[in-house]
């Protein structure tokens, strides 16, 4: 298996296709890089700016330029050492467009007897397919065009045979039946994406069907084009266990990771024959790693629960009418609704993760016990995964806890935004230097080819905001009345959102006006309380642009937040640097989102999929590499970049100093504020608690009891001794090796 030296993310599409990735490969080459890392490359919905939504499986999306432009990518990288990892869909499809997918037009225009009928996973006992797309309930604005149905820019199949009449008289002869968009949630009658009615899920379960959608794929891996597959949203399969087993056996020498959310404490399956996940567990560990600690009591675990509950009526009403049909009795709607709410992961892998299950009927018994005789009377069939209602239920668990949790409560529980992330938990302040040790340590032991992250195309906000956020936690009280006085000048109608609002600001400032009006209007929409998607509030979204432009106007308030952003800006370069060198040098495959080699202010996408100036990094890095000066921690973003390419090019060339893991401690007053491991002969030093290292004084006379032997830093070159003082004397991280 070629286990790659570290990865780079490049979102590929049609406005950055496969030939403008290969012209990367120079760059990718000379910052360290050991793999490329692409988004979907399979066909996707046309104008798909992220390629997640698959419209055929079989052929290369020829809108990034075909099977020749990748064949091109896969010449280029070899060329130059590198290999590829590609991002696959195998949950589910996208219908955004019914003419783009031969397959799913197919099925609404022959029903059950189309030859696709197997691919999707549908109810069929439930009656035609239901397509929600009107704008209302009539279908008056329906016509017959070109053999098709069609609604405004929608286009529809008519069944053969079935074309006279009036419109509606035709629609009422279809396979399917098209709904007002309102009733989507309640009507549908096919397995989708979370609550995402275009995208519907596959039967990947089918052999047939999984041979027929990984043709292709696995042709890249036969043929060398790429030797690594990233598993995009496993939890929504039926046996993700069996999928990735089926995948193993025909991939047997690929890398191979999955998108794997797991929650604290929660180890990955030990039985799926994966190499690891895509990281988001280290981004946790990582970052807490520059939080001051806190371990108040915090009652996120009930906002969570709660909006598990909400979704679950305003958005799966049709997922739980389904497993009520097969639970046999409609009473069981609320006892299967309270049950996922009260689920702690994703979801169980059945017979694997019982406990889960356990814990979750225990809390539903807690609270509800009016429900523990239904609760009863489910539970076992519930445990016995050969049967359709675990099955199912297994599936919705996973879709609970991404909508309840990452895409609500984390937009309306906001203590301290820098935690509200993909994978991590909103009610834990900060990571100890010995239990991240402990981490990395079992991640080396169990999983030490699995992916390294700190930024992703799902990440809440960029690296860099996170790090400066983190700021913020060790000046509380200051932070607390600058915050109350921008809220006392420029209220907002929602306290909640206010303390979403004003740490975004100082996280991401400065940035551009647009981007700043996008993201508030999304975050505001998702946290679902003063406005949402359904029901807009235009009184309340009005007032947060109202504010949003006064920032971009001269005057006191963008004067402050101005100058409050600069006074922890250069605190927030220094956790930067310490989480991306730690890592970088960490167990584990590091990634390098695309971009970030340098200082990135994304917000949630589609922010962080803004086009990325590869030309101003080229050249950044010639100008480094040509020049014996060091840069300095400035906004140009070039002691990132050093970090960044001297640690990725300290791992291809010498992964003999990355093969094993040792934390070095610290002895003096300030040895709290460092985290220091040695991999094997490459050691990793970082400032953590910068500010507080400021008040008190610096490092004094606090050593590292470094091994023996003469060290250098690989970053500025200079000779090290223990002295924390003269190991970050240059920047406030270090990587050192013998000399």
């Amino acid at each position: 298996m070629s286990v790659p030296k570290s990865t780079y993310r490049v979102q590929v599409r049609p406005d950055f296709d496969l030939d403008a990735t290969a012209a990367l490969v120079p760059y990718l080459h000379a910052l360290g890089v050991g793999h490329l890392y692409s988004a979907p490359l399979l066909a996707a919905t046309p104008g798909s700016p992220h390629g997640y939504d698959v419209v055929d499986p079989r052929v290369v999306n020829p809108q990034l330029g075909g099977a020749a432009a990748l064949d091109r990518l896969a010449a280029r990288l070899r060329a130059a050492g590198l290999g590829l990892v590609v991002d696959i869909v195998p949950n589910h499809m996208g219908l955004f467009q019914p003419a783009a997918n031969p397959m799913w037009w197919d099925l609404l225009a022959k029903g059950r007897a189309s030859e696709y009928a197997d691919w999707f996973d549908v109810d069929w006992d439930a009656g035609p397919l239901i397509v929600p797309v009107l704008g209302s309930e009539s279908l008056d604005d329906l016509r017959v065009e070109d053999g098709e149905l069609r609604y405004y820019e929608h286009r529809f199949p008519i069944a053969e045979g079935t074309g006279a009449g009036t419109p509606q008289e035709v629609h009422d002869r279809q396979h399917y039946r098209l709904v007002y968009w309102r009733e989507g949630n309640e009507r549908l009658n096919y397995r989708r994406f979370f609550a995402v009615t275009e995208l519907a899920g596959v039967r990947v379960e089918d052999p047939a069907v999984f041979a027929a959608t990984h043709a292709e794929i696995l042709r890249w891996v036969g043929e060398g084009i790429a030797d690594g597959i990233r598993v995009d949203h496993p939890d929504g399969l039926r046996d993700p266990g069996g999928y990735l087993e089926r995948l193993r056996e025909r991939a047997p020498g690929a890398w191979l990771v999955v998108e794997k959310i797991l929650e604290r404490g929660e180890p990955l399956p030990p039985q799926w024959p994966v190499d690891g996940t895509t990281g988001y567990d280290a981004l946790a560990e990582v970052c807490g790693l520059f939080i001051a600690p806190d371990r108040s009591v915090t009652d996120w675990d009930a906002e969570a629960h709660e909006q598990k509950l909400d979704v679950l009526r305003r958005l799966f009403p049709a997922e739980l009418h389904r497993l009520a049909r097969i639970a046999g009795s409609p009473s069981a709607e609320p006892v299967l609704s309270q049950l996922a709410a009260n689920f702690g992961v994703y979801r169980t892998y059945l017979p694997y993760g019982r406990e889960h299950l356990a814990e979750a009927a225990r809390r539903t018994q807690e609270q509800r016990p009016d429900l523990a005789e239904a609760l009863d009377a489910l539970m076992p069939r519930l445990t016995d995964p050969a049967d359709e209602l675990c099955a199912r239920f297994q599936q919705l668990t996973g879709a609970v806890m991404a909508k309840g949790v990452e895409d609500t409560a984390m937009y309306r529980w906001n203590r301290f935004v820098a935690l509200n992330e993909v994978g991590g938990d909103p009610s834990r302040f900060g990571v100890e230097p010995d239990e991240f040790h402990e981490a990395a340590a079992r991640r080396l032991a169990e999983w030490p080819h699995g992916m390294t992250t700190l930024s992703t195309h799902d990440t809440k906000r960029g690296e860099d905001v996170r790090a400066r956020l983190a700021v913020l936690s060790e000046i509380p009280a200051e932070w607390a009345a600058v915050q109350a006085g921008w809220r006392a000048q420029a209220p907002l109608p929602d306290p909640s959102f206010e303390d979403l609002f004003w740490p975004t600001v100082v996280g991401a400032w400065p940035l551009e006006e647009e981007r700043l009006h996008r993201y508030f209007e999304k975050a505001a929409r998702e946290a679902n309380r003063s406005t949402s998607w359904d029901a807009p509030d235009a009184a309340f979204e009005d007032a947060v642009h109202a504010l949003v432009a006064r920032l971009y106007s001269a005057g006191d308030l963008r004067d402050e937040v101005a100058g409050f952003a600069a006074r922890i800006t250069p605190f927030g370069w220094s956790n930067s640097l310490g989480q991306k060198l730690v890592q970088l040098t960490m167990p584990g495959v590091p990634d390098v989102y695309q971009g970030t080699e340098l200082w990135e202010n994304s917000l949630v996408d589609p922010d962080n999929r803004r086009p990325v100036d590869f030309a101003e990094r080229l050249d950044l890095l010639a100008a480094l590499d040509a020049s014996a000066a060091l840069p300095p921690v400035d906004v140009s973003g070039a002691a990132k970049l050093l970090v960044v390419s001297r640690a990725l090019r300290l791992r291809r060339d010498r992964p003999e100093l990355f093969s094993a893991y040792r934390p070095v401690p610290a002895v003096g007053a300030a040895e709290r504020h460092v985290v220091a491991f040695d991999r094997g002969g490459a050691l990793t030093v970082a400032t953590r608690l910068p500010v507080g290292l400021a008040e008190s004084g610096g490092w004094g006379d606090t050593e590292l009891k470094l091994p023996a032997g003469d060290w250098v830093d690989a970053l500025s070159g200079r000779p090290a001794s223990a002295a924390l003082a003269d190991i970050l004397a240059t920047y406030p991280v270090a990587l050192l090796v013998r000399g």
